[in-house]
């Protein structure tokens, strides 16, 4: 089941999680909170604190009756350490308090974890929205597509993993790093894909699917990006590019300087002859 939200309805403003150098998205509705909603909420901020704190990289949590039910999860990167997934679920928990304290609705995305609450249920939901994309893109080559000869393939077989691995360690969390050759050059390739555990590994795979969708929107041709759905996320780098210049088309100077050599002598032999 596919569930979208109308992002129309969020306020969206960037800040800094603490210690944490890379700018978080924090989405939010702004409703004026109930008082007993507001002690629902911070009930369930201060239980994923304290999972957090027990070394869980995922958690979920619910606080009171209707109509002022909270829900409220955190999802950690699976290769951080449980320490910075404890850190980064309590720097979000709190500015949520400090930023958040009259929405009845919260998101916030950061590189190592992502924290929510919301007035309704989205446990085991797949959600295409909101979304946070950032890549990088090199036009430096001459052809931009350079990496588009293999890299869908290796996301590809990467998120068929992730949606298959629900008993490991960290559920939905697979990793890889290879080196790769093609007829354009060679590149070393960092990736990784995961998924909420509250999903089944159906919906994983819708998720996934949906990730896969906007990386080849936006970023197929790109040296790195991090691309985040609500439920499950997509996160590659490319380094030691190598290409291939003469597969590319590019001459260099001096190989350039070669062959006008090599033709300036070949002609004085032919003439000599």
């Amino acid at each position: 089941m596919t569930r979208t939200i109308d992002v129309a309805l969020f306020c969206f403003f960037l800040f800094s999680l603490g210690a944490m150098s890379q700018p978080s998205q924090n989405l939010t509705n702004c409703n004026q909170l109930r008082d007993t909603y507001q002690s629902n909420r911070n009930t369930v901020l201060s239980t994923l604190r304290n999972h957090s704190s027990l070394g869980s990289y995922y958690f979920n949590a619910t606080a009171g009756l209707s109509p002022n039910t909270v829900y409220g999860m955190f999802l950690c990167i699976g290769n951080i350490s449980k320490t910075s997934c404890s850190n980064c679920v309590h720097s979000a928990t709190l500015e949520m308090n400090k930023s958040c304290d009259s929405h009845d609705t919260s998101f916030m995305i950061s590189e190592e974890c992502m924290v929510r609450y919301s007035d309704v249920s989205f446990f085991s939901l797949v959600e295409d929205a909101p979304t946070s994309s950032s890549y990088y893109r090199n036009d430096s080559l001459n052809s931009p597509y350079f990496f588009n000869k293999t890299l869908p393939g290796k996301i590809d077989k990467l998120v068929f993993r992730a949606s298959s691995s629900s008993s490991s360690p960290v559920p939905y969390f697979v990793e890889d790093k290879e080196h790769v050759t093609q007829l354009e050059g060679s590149y070393d390739l960092e990736a990784m894909a995961q998924c909420s555990p509250d999903l089944d590994p159906s919906n994983c795979t819708v998720c996934l699917g949906l990730v896969v969708e906007k990386f080849s929107e936006c970023c197929s041709h790109s040296r790195w990006a991090r691309i985040y759905f609500p439920k499950c996320l997509l996160r590659y780098d490319i380094s030691a590019l190598q290409p291939n210049l003469t597969s590319l088309g590019v001459t260099t100077k001096g190989d350039e300087l070669f062959g006008r050599t090599f033709i300036a002598i070949m002609i004085t032999l032919v003439l000599g002859l």
